[in-house]
């Protein structure tokens, strides 16, 4: 990187380039659903429906409300009927309204609203394309009208979660550059890391969009992107520029300071980038495209980040050299330069050494304090109660929000969103005995034939309740145990089902998940520190530290305390996928910080065989790096967890709470008194996984100078086998 560094920065200035030309393009190849299973039975029963049945949905619910007519009377039902009648027939497929169905469920208690249902041509891009062309033409004159339905809330998301990623990049990244320059006390060296984060960005931008080619992407990755592109790129280059300026500080040149740097941190960033991707990678066995696209473009950040982090940054290193501590604010006020965060550490007597050295004094005490405490925090995930997403994810107020509540508020209850069986049945006798048994069940309110065509047909079951509840996923259960018609079969989906079958594959894959992400970390840790205990520990206080993160969930989500302060609505419930992303983004990041801690352990270990002194070394010269680093994640953090869609805001809110107490309370207090509690049983591994580690681990190289004048250097004494 020393000798190619012009090739590789006019390189990655071509990449910028052209990859911000294709990758912004991403955003109109998105979609906001993805969150049902295609092989479910749900989906099934769609895929059959619209094959036989034609498609039809509530991709518009046009609200039309009167302040003195009801929909008897010829004038009300005149106009709606002409509004509706010149809508263009390549947009709008189908169209039912009180006066074409004769339906009481499309009028409202009082009579002065009814609701007209629109099926819109096309795929869900092409759906909003259409109610975008149509939206101005649905108005009926002297009435009031409100545009809502499925398209209508998905077509709102979108556009809210695009205005709050450019509401977050924007206020986060002159926030950042602001902070990075406190923490470096340099604008040029402060500059590197957002660099690296712009490059992370771009390219999984890039990335997804040649995804969204072969596959679908959800929108919502936009922002794992975003969250993981910029943390990221600032945890690198904090600790790739910080070792440089430490090398530098030794009296290096230039480019054997930069080799030292990568030969030390640069292969620590490779192990905590591939960790942080092996996290994320346990999101592809999904078959839901969300919880995928969110794999594909963590993914996609972290490997951009991690590359460009071991070849741009040395590049721009490699021209900067001396004068990375250009443009110094600390010299232009004029003051003494406050202990630096990324200075090498001489005396080794900071902050963060004493206060190892106070913890492992007392190290019973503390980890007992703190597993209490995380436990405690972790408690209320106990009664957690897993549920979908609706329109009360938007904001009040919101045009598709509002006609949503209305209907299911002065109409027949879920009419909107039934329960729909899909029946093959040989006669017309077995159809009826089998809307019979239906009607049976209890908690249906209603079933009806609503479509047939040949052998198949649709039967609408309506029912009391929430259709995202737990009592309602059971009255689906129900349902689909009702016996078929003599010789046929029933398919049993709407969006109850999709949720039911939603969580029934979520159950199914997420030990399978945790089996392949902390099984690969547990090698790749071996692999990095030659221990089989200390990946064990790793593992488990991430565990501890999402816990807490679920905890709170648990509290402010679907309690809904805090509910009034961030703005949201609580449902009683927390949407599935949201806590399976919010533990792959989660695990990886505290591995992240895991790698520099232990990284650092490991040298003066290696140098001195103490392992409290290794302890207290590792904290000072890793303790502000991890907090700055954590400091400036929960910037762009923070910033997501005031999104408009509470879902988007759930995930902001468990990100920061458990990266918050991952880089305090556990990295700063629970690693050191596990750490003096272990004692050499710490590096312990079995003797053929040693002779293993010695041939083929992923030693780091290090040539720092020696620890305190107090304490002798010894070899490290090899650990009981």
């Amino acid at each position: 990187m020393f000798r190619r560094r012009w090739w590789v920065i006019g390189a990655a200035t071509v990449f910028v380039v052209l990859g911000g030309i294709w990758g912004t393009q991403v955003f109109g190849a998105l979609i906001t659903g993805g969150f049902d299973d295609p092989a479910s039975e749900s989906s099934r029963a769609l895929e059959r429906a619209e094959a036989t049945l034609g498609r039809t949905g509530n991709d518009i619910v046009v609200l039309y409300t009167s302040a003195d007519l009801t929909v008897d009377d010829p004038a009300y039902g005149q106009a709606v009927t002409d509004a509706l009648d010149g809508l263009p027939g390549d947009v709008v497929t189908a169209a039912a309204t009180y006066w074409s169905t004769g339906s009481p469920a499309l009028v409202s208690e009082d009579r002065r609203s009814t609701y007209a249902v629109l099926t819109l041509a096309g795929d869900e891009a092409e759906r909003i394309d259409g109610l975008n062309e149509i939206e101005d033409q649905l108005a009926a004159p002297g009435l009031q009208t409100q545009v809502g339905g499925i398209t209508a809330v998905s077509r709102d998301i979108g556009e809210r979660v695009a205005a709050d990623i450019a509401f977050a990049e924007t206020i986060s990244i002159p926030v950042l550059l602001v902070l990075l320059v406190i923490v470096f006390g340099s604008v040029v060296a402060a500059s590197l890391p957002l660099t690296i984060g712009v490059l992370a960005i771009v390219g999984a931008f890039a990335a997804l969009r040649g995804l969204s080619d072969v596959t679908d992407v959800s929108v919502f990755s936009i922002n794992v992107v975003t969250i993981l592109g910029l943390g990221l790129a600032i945890d690198y280059g904090l600790f790739m520029t910080g070792r440089f300026r430490e090398e530098i500080a030794r009296g290096r040149d230039v480019e054997e300071a930069i080799a030292h740097t990568m030969a030390t941190a640069g292969r620590t960033v490779a192990i905590s980038g591939v960790t942080v991707a092996i996290s994320l990678s346990g999101l592809l066995i999904f078959p839901m495209a969300f919880l995928r696209s969110m794999g594909f473009g963590g993914l996609s950040a972290v490997l951009v980040a991690m590359v460009a982090a071991l070849t741009v940054l040395p590049a721009l290193l490699a021209v900067l050299g001396r004068r990375v501590d250009a443009l110094s604010v600390r010299r232009l006020l004029r003051r003494r330069p406050p202990a630096d965060p990324v200075a090498p550490v001489r005396g080794e007597h900071g902050f963060w050494y004493r206060l190892a050295h106070s913890i492992m004094r007392r190290p019973v005490t503390y980890a007992v304090a703190v597993l209490a405490v995380l436990l405690l925090a972790g408690a209320p995930f106990l009664r957690v109660e897993f549920g979908g997403i609706d329109p009360r994810v938007l904001p009040e107020g919101t045009e598709s929000r509002v006609v949503s509540e209305t209907v299911d508020r002065d109409f027949v209850q879920n009419s909107q969103l039934p329960i729909e069986a899909i029946v093959t049945a040989r006669d017309e006798a077995g159809l009826e005995r089998y809307v019979d048994d239906v009607r049976a069940v209890d908690g249906v309110t209603a079933a009806e034939v609503t479509a047939q065509a040949g052998e198949v047909a649709r039967v609408t079951v309506l029912y009391a309740g929430d259709p995202i509840s737990a009592q309602t996923r059971d009255l689906v259960r129900q349902i689909r145990d009702v016996p078929a018609p003599p010789g046929g079969d029933v398919l049993v989906g709407g969006l109850t089902a999709e949720l039911a079958d939603q969580l029934e594959a979520i159950g199914d894959l997420l030990p399978w998940m945790a089996l392949i992400v902390v099984g690969a970390t547990f090698v790749l840790l071996f692999l990095a520190f030659g221990s089989v205990v200390l990946p064990v520990k790793a593992i488990v206080m991430n565990i501890l530290s999402l816990g807490a993160s679920f905890g709170a969930l648990v509290l402010i989500f679907q309690d809904g305390h805090l509910s009034g302060l961030l703005d949201f609505t609580s449902t009683g419930t927390l949407e599935a996928t949201q806590p399976i992303l919010v533990l792959a983004v989660v695990f990886g990041l505290s591995m992240d910080y895991e790698v520099f801690l232990m990284s650092r352990i490991r040298e003066v270990y290696d140098r001195t065989g103490d392992n409290t002194l290794a302890v207290a070394v590792g904290l000072q010269r890793t303790g502000r790096i991890i907090t700055s680093a954590a400091l400036l994640i929960l910037v762009v953090i923070g910033l997501f967890s005031i999104s408009g869609i509470t879902f988007i805001k759930l995930v902001g809110v468990a990100m920061l709470i458990a990266v918050l107490v991952d880089a305090t309370i556990v990295r700063a207090l629970l690693v050191p008194a596990t750490m003096r509690l272990l004692g050499t049983a710490n590096w312990w591994a079995p003797a053929p996984l040693r002779r293993f580690y010695e041939r083929h681990g992923l030693h780091e190289e290090d040539d720092s100078p020696p620890p305190p004048a107090d304490v002798p250097v010894t070899t490290a004494p090899r650990p009981t086998e």
